[in-house]
Order: C-alpha cells, then structure tokens, then sequence
C-alpha cells in the first residue's frame, strides 16, 4: 500500500465520521458557505501579482515537521502582502498536520484566492470547503476515477468554488473530464513515491488545453525555474515547502519574488 493509498483510506474515514456530527444543511447555514469567491484566472493572471500559490504545510509525510512554529495568520498575510496570486493551505490532520481552523483563520485575513489543499473523496468535504472559506478546491486525479473528478467538479462549481485539477502524467490529464475545471496542475512529485521531477511540468505544458489556467506545483525552490516555467506557458506555481521552511516564510517568499524579475 503506498501512501497515498492510506491517506485515501483514512480520508474515507474522516468524512464518515465527519458526517456524524455535522450535515450539509449545517454547513450551507455558515455566514461564508453564502460569500461570492474570489476568482483564481483573475488573480494568477493579475500583472501587478507573481503567480505564485503560496502554500501553508507544517509537515509532510515525506519530510515530517517541516515548521510548527509559524502562525497561519502571520504567515499568509505575509505571503499576500509579498504579492502571492493565492494561497493554499493544508486541512489534513494525520499527514499534514492541518485542520479546518487553519483555513478558517487564513480566510479572516486574506482578500485574495484560498485553495483548501485537501485529498477530496466525497462531495461532503466540497461543501466544508464552501462553508470555511475557500474559494478554490483540488481535485486530485491518482486518487479519483474519471466520472467522480466530473461528479465533484460540478457540484464544487454549482456552490461558486473554482476547481484545480492535478496531475502527475498524460494518462490522467487524458482520462480526465475538463468541463468543470478551471485550472490544471502537473504536481511534479509522484504521489506513490513522492520523487520529484520538474520533467512533468515540461513533458505536459502542451498537453493542456489553452481554455485552462496551466500550473505547476512542487519541487519548486529557484526563481529562475519559474522564470522557465513561464516562458513555456505556466501560469501559476504552487510553492510551499521551499517557504515553510524557513524561520520567516513571509521574507522568504519576499526574496524570491524579488529574484523571479531581479533589476
């Protein structure tokens, strides 16, 4: 069994249980399961913003504690004040050490896109999503057969959410419905083994429909990268880790940004 496979395991758990002490009809009578979202296309396409998803993680399964010192709120205002596009940030608890208070406490202080970064099984975890705060939602393609990417889509735009999809090699991009998504994300690290290879996001920039926004996401840590990423067609970069891990991931992403157009 790899990771993902217990993540996806334990995921499916979660949401039973979750369904046990809350319901739909709760959720959709939040104050914020009723606010208008904010746009992805618009802000990763906004010239006066880098780009950049800029990631809240505390850990990984892959790295362990990455910072469990830095405050959601500190460090995503941060991260938007340095010209992040959006923000992501982590909701899984066993593997990530994230929770839906983290999301809840980003959306307080953030007047630009909120992705919750989350293994989506179930249309449950949409209408959470909607009901603390974010804006957009990710659907990952390895652990979701074809007609439920389509299935969650839809509902994730029928509450408003904008949808990323990821994927890791062509066969998922091609097995996968489009019609409801609105940005397409090569994560560059295989979620079985969780190697990384900036390959994917070159081998599958044209493979992309033009109609969706093009990101690439992890492994990402030199701003000339991203400079290389663009000019094959990117639009959009999910970095996390090369921030978190630092003691100050606000002056991190500040420096970076400042070396993706150095002069």
């Amino acid at each position: 069994m790899t990771i993902l496979d217990k993540i996806i395991a334990r995921k499916r758990e979660e949401v039973r249980t979750a369904k046990t002490t809350s319901s739909l009809e709760t959720l959709s009578d939040s104050p914020l399961f009723h606010r208008t979202c904010y746009s992805l296309k618009d802000h990763l396409l906004d010239p006066k913003k880098s780009g950049i998803i800029a990631e809240y993680k505390r850990a990984s399964p892959s790295k362990g504690l990455i910072n469990g010192t830095a405050s959601v709120k500190d460090t995503v205002s941060a991260y938007q004040h340095a010209g992040a596009s959006a923000v992501s940030v982590l909701t899984d608890a066993d593997f990530f050490q994230g929770s839906l208070q983290d999301l809840l406490a980003a959306r307080e202080v953030l007047n630009i896109p909120l992705l919750r970064k989350e293994f989506i099984v179930d249309p449950f975890q949409i209408a959470e999503a909607k009901a603390y705060g974010a804006d957009i939602i990710l659907l990952i393609a390895a652990c979701l057969e074809s007609a439920a990417i389509d299935e969650l889509a839809a509902y994730a735009h029928q509450l408003g959410l904008n949808v990323l999809l990821e994927i890791h090699n062509q066969e998922e991009l091609e097995r996968s419905p489009l019609q409801h998504i609105d940005a397409i994300g090569v994560n560059n690290r295989n979620l079985k083994d969780f190697s990384v290879s900036l390959d994917h996001s070159r081998d599958l920039v044209d493979q992309i429909p033009q109609s969706h926004l093009k990101i690439s996401e992890s492994g990402l840590s030199d701003p000339g990268t991203i400079r290389d990423l663009k000019s094959i067609g990117y639009q959009g970069f999910l970095i996390g880790e090369n921030f978190m891990k630092t003691n100050a991931p606000g002056q991190a992403i500040e420096q970076f940004i400042s070396e993706i157009h150095p002069g």
